[in-house]
């Protein structure tokens, strides 16, 4: 299962908001997509990347669903 946990984390960390995201041309519908744990493309994950001057692993981490299980 892939978490979104981290892209919040980051945006804490670095103060950007959902409105100032959108102000630097992220789509809030992809916002809130992603807010409610539904997939998304790599370019939309690159494109988060390059607006948060950030790695992937700051974005997504993977979580063995056997391991959520216990």
């Amino acid at each position: 299962m892939i978490s979104y946990a981290p892209l919040f984390k980051t945006m804490k960390e670095k103060h950007i908001s959902t409105y100032r995201l959108e102000k630097m041309g992220f789509s809030r519908a992809t916002y809130y997509s992603i807010y409610k744990g539904n997939s998304v493309s790599t370019n939309t994950i690159n494109q988060l990347c390059k607006l948060l001057r950030c790695s992937v692993s700051e974005v997504i981490e993977y979580i063995d669903d056997e391991e959520t299980d216990m």
